[in-house]
């Protein structure tokens, strides 16, 4: 290599190294998000630097830190690091008026800069839910509006029905740089509405690691409703039996009112009122009649009925009428409270069996009455029948007496007559 070729190939070195090192001279920076009352820590980092110095300006251009050097008072900016190839700064207790965009310069020959946008996220406020009455009355229209302020962006707001999400219709309202959210949740209260949670949840990107929410739970005043619970299918004498009146109402109706026949009941011995039940320790006839249990409060009262007819004590039917019990006959399920031994079934049937067979003994005795009518009507024509033949032989019997000038001859005549016929009918060989 001669000694041009030398020092053209040196040339061409440094050339080389100094397009290097002008290109790795320009600054990197990255954009930044905070929340509010956060730190944000700023960056900038440069490449190949020839010891050229790096500085920080705020959004207002302001120096922040030149180099090593701090240039703004601000006791809020900390230096976190500084070499020829890194800038970094952190700003602490953030607040809105931080945001914007924030310059890294690095001091060549032209200044090359890069920019940076700090944003800075307002944190919503605690929901407030405004709108509930305390209590609300069934068939009320009310409104319930959540409200939050500070955010920004706007948050978003989100209802739930004991944890079922609603739709509600959302407001946002700026307010300075940040925002104050509405959401309206329309209600049509009924009895269902009672006890339910209605909860306002903030939605937010500042608030990813802890939401915040707000629930208020409805109470919902409504009439009672009642239904009269019993313990028994069939009462029978002798047995326990329990009516509770189950009533529904918000106040509680308590007491609540027993008549039996439109008369108030009192403890009887037998019959114990305690509350909402009514008790019978031993059931029997004169119990019969219609049970009414009455629940009030202020926004009304409803009632409710039971019909009590107690039936004969259960007893063992007699050798001759007792049925053999066979689990697979079709009356086998017409028997109820029954006790199968040896074969045999002791007990009461059920009413629809009781009525089936009453109607066959109606059928019975309806074809019985029939057959004896019949005989009747035979017996009376046969009775006239043979009254008019008998007085016919006695007509004939008496001919022979019509000519006789007294009795005596009367009677000779007729056994003569009768002597004659029987002449008449002698033959001799």
């Amino acid at each position: 290599m001669n000694l041009n070729s030398h020092a053209i190939f040196t040339l061409y070195a440094v050339y080389g190294i100094l397009l290097k090192g002008i290109s790795g001279q320009h600054p990197l920076v990255q954009n930044v998000t905070v929340t509010e009352g956060g730190t944000a820590n700023m960056t900038c980092r440069v490449e190949y630097n020839d010891n050229t110095s790096l500085q920080w300006s705020n959004p207002a251009q302001q120096t922040l830190f030149f180099g090593d050097k701090k240039a703004l008072r601000d006791n809020r900016i900390e230096l976190i690091r500084a070499s020829w190839s890194e800038l970094t700064i952190s700003i602490h207790d953030t607040t809105l008026f931080d945001e914007g965009m924030y310059t890294c310069s690095l001091f060549t020959m032209p200044v090359k800069i890069a920019k940076a946008y700090l944003t800075v996220l307002g944190v919503p406020e605690k929901p407030k839910i405004e709108g509930l009455m305390k209590p609300a009355v069934e068939g009320d229209q009310i409104t319930l509006t959540c409200l939050t302020r500070g955010s920004k962006p706007a948050a978003d707001l989100r209802w739930f029905r004991n944890e079922k999400e609603v739709k509600g219709a959302k407001e946002v309202n700026a307010s300075g740089n940040t925002f104050t959210v509405r959401s309206s949740l329309q209600l049509h209260v009924d009895r269902r509405d009672d006890g339910v949670a209605y909860t306002c949840r903030v939605d937010h990107e500042a608030l990813l690691q802890a939401p915040q929410q707000t629930t208020e739970v409805l109470e919902v005043h409504y009439a009672p409703r009642v239904e009269i619970a019993h313990s028994l299918a069939i009462p029978q004498e002798g047995q326990y039996l329990k009516l509770d009146c189950v009533s529904q109402g918000n106040p509680s109706p308590d007491p609540v009112m027993w008549t039996k026949d439109g008369v108030e009941i009192s403890d009887l011995g037998r019959v114990i009122v305690e509350g909402r039940e009514l008790t019978f320790t031993s059931l029997n006839k004169t119990d019969n009649g219609t049970y009414r249990c009455e629940a009030s409060n202020h926004l009304g009262t409803s009632s409710d009925e039971y019909v009590l007819y107690v039936y004969e004590e259960p007893t063992t039917l007699p050798p001759s009428t007792t049925l053999p019990f066979h689990p697979t006959s079709p009356d086998s399920t017409a028997l109820v409270g029954t006790h199968a031994t040896d074969s045999t079934v002791t007990g009461y049937r059920d009413p629809n069996a009781l009525a089936h067979h009453g109607t066959d003994h109606a059928l019975i005795g309806g074809v019985v009455a029939v057959v004896v009518f019949v005989t009747l009507c035979l017996i009376i024509v046969l009775g006239r029948y043979l009254a008019r033949h008998k007085g016919t032989y006695l007509t004939n019997e008496a001919k022979g007496a019509d000519d006789a000038p007294d009795a005596d001859t009367a009677i000779i005549n007729a056994e003569g007559n009768h002597a004659h016929a029987e002449e008449k009918k002698e033959y001799f060989i």
